[in-house]
């Protein structure tokens, strides 16, 4: 079992800057792969940035430039770099963890409770 919890969200003007983290704790062989999703209220959930436990990364081109996902040196930590935000990023982010590499699918099978991110213009 993994269980995720995502901080950090919050209300920031367009342009402005944002640091999520999504702390990670349980079976470390289930969180192999991770990444982040978004989801606005009526649309479907979209895979915004994946990281490996290797390091290689993987962007949606909507954030392509802008944001950036890491891990913390104990792999405990997820983060997002979010920066040169636009009022189209206003969403619920969620983090997410398996053992296969979904890249930006939505199939993991962990999941986080999701932080609220607001850009106003």
């Amino acid at each position: 079992q993994v269980q995720l919890v995502e901080s950090g969200g919050g209300s920031v003007q367009s342009g402005g800057s944002l640091r999520l983290s999504c702390g990670v704790s349980g079976d470390p062989y289930n969180v192999y792969y991770m990444a982040w999703f978004r989801q606005a209220p009526g649309t479907e959930r979209e895979g915004v940035a994946a990281i490996d436990s290797f390091g290689s990364t993987s962007y949606s081109d909507s954030v392509k430039g802008r944001f950036t996902i890491s891990r913390g040196n104990a792999k405990n930590t997820l983060y997002l770099h979010m920066n040169s935000l636009k009022p189209e990023d206003t969403s619920m982010y969620y983090c997410a963890a398996d053992r296969v590499d979904w890249r930006l699918y939505p199939n993991y099978s962990y999941w986080g409770q999701g932080t609220q991110v607001t850009v106003s213009s």
